[in-house]
Formats: C-alpha cells, sequence, structure tokens
C-alpha cells in the first residue's frame, strides 16, 4: 500500500531524537563481564538498570529480537523504554542502543512512556511501511502519556493508556513513530473508564482470515479485547473474552496461540495466556493459561467434563515468571516464550546490581494430553543443551537410603548446573535434590501433598521481603516408573519442569556462598532415582566473548 494515503510520519533514531527526548544508551565499547555473584548465566540481562516484560518478540534475517521494558536511567521501574537485544540461538544476546526511549520535555517532565507490546514482519506489506527488499519491522506499543496532551486535534487526558505503531527498515535498529498515533486511542466504549488500564497489544497474522489479530486486556475489568485489522493501522474491535480463571488482580500481557495436540497438525487447539498481578499461586505476579478455539474474532475455552471448569490452569508455578509471551515468526514454526524472571511483590528490591531482573530462558510450548486432559507443556529451548560443558555426575540407578540426611554427589560443582534424573520416592515422604550446604534450596517431590516443590526459606539472602523466603509447590500426577525433572540451576535462580512439562517452577535464589554443591535426600523412608546427570553449564557470556 502506497504512503501517499498515510499522515505524515515522525521519525526518531540515534541521530534523530529530539532535544526533549532522553538519549539512546551508548552501545558498549566491548563485551561487559557479566560475573557479578547474582547475575544469570543462562538467560540475558542487562547490562545495567531496570528491566520488567519482554517486548516485541520477532525473528528477522537469523536473529531473534528480544525488546523489554528498561528504565535506562535507574534500577528500578520509571522512564519506561522499550530496550533491545538480540540473538542467533536464543542463548548468547548482544544487547543494543535503545529501540524506543522515553520522550521527555525541556523541563525534564516525561510526556511519553513506552509501555509493553509486540512485533512483526509485514512481509506482504499491508502497512504500506516497507520498501523494495526491505519488510517493515512494525511494533504496536501502548503509549502512556503522564501529562494532558493535543494528539491529532484530540485532548488525551494524564494517564491515558493507548496502541500506538512504530517501524524500522534496518532490522530494529532504529525506529520510526507513526504520526497518525494512537492507532487504537481507547477500549471499547463499554470499558470508557478503563483509559489509565489499557494496554500490552500482542498481535501476530491470522491465515485463515488473512488479517492481523490483536489481543490486549481491560486490565481491571480481567477482559481480554480482540481486534482485526487489514493494514496494521486500522483496527477493529471483534470480541472479548473473561472474566474467567484467576482475577485477584490486575489482567496483563496477553497472548493467543495455535498448537497441535500431541503432535497432530490435524487436530488443532488455542491457548490464551494471561498475566495477573496479585494473585499468582506462589503470591504476587503468576501467569495462567486457557484451552480453547479462536474463530479470528473471538476466543472461547474448552470446559472439560469432570474438571473445576473455573480453576485457574498455571503456566509456572513458581514466584518468578511473568508477563511472559511468545515470538511471531520462529523458524520452523517453533512457539517460543520469554518471560520475566522476577515478582512485582518484591522486584525493586531483590539485591542485584549494577541490573535488577532478567529474563527467564526461553521455552518451547506444546499441547499433550495429560491424565485425560490437554494440557500446556514447557520445556528449555533445545538449543540450551549446547551449554552443557562436562558431565560431573551420572549413575543409571541410585538408593537412597532409609535414615540419610544426604548423599553427596561427588563432583557436583557451583552453578550454573543441569540435573536430570527420573526420582520414585518409594517409601519416603519427601525426596529430592538439595542445592548448597550453607546457604540450602530443596528441591523435591511430596508424596503426601502429591507436589513437586521449590523452598527457598533458607536458601540465602530472604530477608528483603517477608513474603521471598517460602515453600512453592506445583500438582503433579506420580507415574508409576517415577517422576521425571528437569532442573536447571543458575546464580540467582533455579528452574524445574516436572512430568511432561506440565509443572514448571521458576523462582529466584540468592545464595550469599554460591551454589556450593549438590546432594540428594529422603525423608522417612527410602527414595530411589534412575537416569541421574548432573552437567556443568557454559556461562552464555564467557562463551559470547
Amino acid at each position: 500500500m502506497a504512503l501517499t494515503s498515510r499522515l505524515p510520519l515522525l521519525t526518531i533514531g540515534a541521530a534523530l531524537l529530539s532535544a526533549g527526548c532522553a538519549s539512546r544508551s551508548p552501545a558498549p565499547a566491548h563485551a561487559p563481564a557479566h560475573d557479578e555473584p547474582f547475575r544469570p548465566q543462562l538467560s540475558f540481562s542487562p547490562q545495567r538498570n531496570w528491566m520488567n516484560d519482554p517486548n516485541g518478540l520477532v525473528y528477522l534475517d537469523g536473529e531473534y529480537h528480544l525488546f523489554y521494558q528498561h528504565n535506562p536511567n535507574q534500577n528500578t521501574w520509571g522512564d519506561m523504554s522499550w530496550g533491545h537485544a538480540v540473538s542467533t540461538d536464543l542463548l548468547h544476546w548482544t544487547e543494543l542502543p535503545l529501540a524506543l526511549p522515553v520522550e521527555k520535555d525541556a523541563g525534564g517532565k516525561i510526556t511519553q512512556m513506552f509501555f509493553s507490546g509486540s512485533a512483526v514482519v509485514d512481509h506482504a506489506n499491508t502497512s504500506g511501511f516497507g520498501q523494495p527488499g526491505k519488510p517493515a519491522m512494525v511494533a504496536i506499543y501502548t503509549a502512556v502519556f503522564p501529562q494532558a496532551r493535543t494528539l491529532n486535534g484530540k485532548l488525551v487526558r494524564a494517564g491515558t493508556q493507548a496502541q500506538s505503531i512504530a517501524y524500522s527498515l534496518d532490522r530494529g535498529r532504529t525506529w520510526t513513530q507513526y504520526a497518525g498515533n494512537p492507532v487504537i486511542p481507547a477500549p471499547p466504549a463499554q470499558y470508557a473508564a478503563e483509559y489509565r488500564e489499557f494496554r500490552d497489544p500482542k498481535m501476530f497474522w491470522y491465515e485463515p482470515g488473512h488479517k492481523w489479530v490483536l489481543a490486549t486486556v481491560a486490565a481491571q475489568r480481567h477482559k481480554a479485547l480482540f481486534y482485526s485489522s487489514r493494514d496494521l493501522i486500522h483496527w477493529e474491535w471483534t470480541g472479548e473474552f473473561g472474566p474467567a480463571g484467576a482475577a485477584g488482580g490486575v489482567w496483563e500481557c496477553p497472548d493467543l496461540v495455535e498448537l497441535p495436540v500431541d503432535g497432530d497438525p490435524a487436530r488443532r487447539k488455542w491457548v490464551l495466556i494471561i498475566s495477573l498481578n496479585p494473585g499468582g499461586p506462589a503470591g504476587g505476579s503468576g501467569m495462567q493459561y486457557f484451552v480453547g478455539d479462536f474463530d479470528g474474532k473471538t476466543f472461547t475455552r474448552d470446559r472439560a467434563a469432570g474438571t473445576d471448569a473455573d480453576a485457574p490452569r498455571w503456566l509456572d508455578y513458581g514466584a518468578d515468571f511473568y508477563a511472559g509471551v511468545t515470538y511471531n515468526d520462529a523458524p520452523g514454526g517453533r512457539r517460543l516464550l520469554v518471560g520475566w524472571m522476577n515478582n512485582w511483590l518484591y522486584g525493586e528490591k531483590v539485591p542485584t546490581a549494577p541490573w535488577r531482573s532478567a529474563q527467564a530462558l526461553p521455552r518451547e510450548l506444546g499441547l499433550r494430553t495429560v491424565n485425560g486432559h490437554v494440557t500446556l507443556v514447557q520445556q528449555p529451548v533445545a538449543e540450551a543443551q549446547r551449554l552443557r560443558s562436562r558431565l560431573l555426575f551420572g549413575t543409571p540407578a541410585q538408593t537412597i537410603a532409609r535414615g540419610a540426611q544426604a548423599v553427596p554427589l561427588a563432583g557436583a560443582a557451583r552453578a550454573p548446573l543441569e540435573l536430570r534424573m527420573i526420582l520414585k520416592p518409594g517409601t519416603a515422604t519427601r525426596a529430592g535434590v538439595r542445592l548448597g550446604k550453607d546457604a540450602v534450596t530443596e528441591i523435591g517431590y511430596d508424596a503426601a501433598q502429591g507436589v513437586v516443590y521449590v523452598d527457598r526459606t533458607r536458601s540465602g539472602a530472604t530477608g528483603f521481603h517477608p513474603q521471598f523466603a517460602a515453600r512453592h509447590t506445583a500438582p503433579v500426577a506420580l507415574p508409576e516408573a517415577g517422576l521425571p525433572l528437569r532442573i536447571l540451576v543458575d546464580r540467582g535462580s533455579v528452574t524445574v519442569f516436572a512430568g511432561e512439562g506440565e509443572a514448571v517452577l521458576t523462582d529466584q535464589v540468592f545464595p550469599t556462598t554460591g551454589v556450593d554443591g549438590v546432594s540428594l535426600f529422603s525423608v522417612d523412608g527410602d527414595a530411589h532415582v534412575r537416569d541421574l546427570n548432573v552437567w556443568s553449564l557454559n556461562s552464555i557470556w564467557k562463551e559470547a566473548q
């Protein structure tokens, strides 16, 4: 579509920022060490300052783009901008200059912040923003206006959250804001009072309707709102979903993905993902999902017989996985999810510097029939196996004898580590793995409760918030052959994938002495493990250097 029919365009870039805008962060002259005590070694964190939600996850020309909510000026929330990093393998990331910097007037007051959103590659040039051989990368984001202002001849109230777009013709390095913004200035009329809580657009190409589809939220109403567009500029509201499941806090960061069930391409279901804060399963922030159908206009969830249809289905049962969204255009049609590894309960207080917060290692999503129900399953991306350095310990079978408090694993060293095993509790009431000696994080299966758990009550630095020291649980069926466990141990976190990946827990931990040892334990009886392997993992930062 020709640009002649469009309003004028306002370009922002490294050399074109207006005097009132925040300047871009300079690109580092050399690779930073990223070697601080609690610095994640398996997933992305910015070199400095605050980060929260992942944004604009999209693949183009061999690069996975990770945009993210970023305060380039402080180590707490504020001055919301879009940070930017790229990777060729989902493991090793290069931090780039800001993509969309916070805008300020001459007096230093914020005039526009850039909240969460998404990005697509407009291969067919439906927007008209592209050029021959240069498809536009188009981002949609929640534009936040702290002060009242006039946009396109209309007065915008202070605090307004509206959906705006920008595009890039140089693989996301510089961006042009559409001068006709916002493209969705307000939610539908019945939600007019939600102008301060209307945010987090996730868009994607919907092939059956040959159109773009977008999901956003009326956060306080616990509503997912659906829109469609032919050109990424003009959007029509088509339907809504909710309230449903958990509604104890605001709904945020929706995503809608289609997946085959049990690997059968002829049997497909849609999954609507919603973040919730507060009201998560471990307190504070959490993520839930719904399985159902999408007709191009709205989502309808399945109500499986024999289940509590209104019970929340949690994507992650730990405390530290939030605002997760999936990649657009990932090669091979993979559904790859990245989530913010923190919690709004204590996110600004975690004991890290000069950065605060990380994104979790990307995961691949699937749908499996588990105990008769179509269930979302997750595993670390297959690329993560490339980080394995050496096998520290391995055994085909081992018994943890009755009365043994802990069985040290010879050769098990410091984080980052990966553990895989099949755990059979036997006569033990609890059994599993302990990480560390003085500061201990316990990961195990509780036979009485029928749950896999992470206990971080003695994990090290916990005093920065009264709810941090806690035990988090995920219900999981115990197969007769034993429970498969895959555990990723980083310097500042543990992530547990149980069963087929239907139960996942992500928890930050801050062991003041580091993870200095691994041992098996059982309580009140014998336990057994099979196919136990412990690998040392390479740091993504050291490999990158």
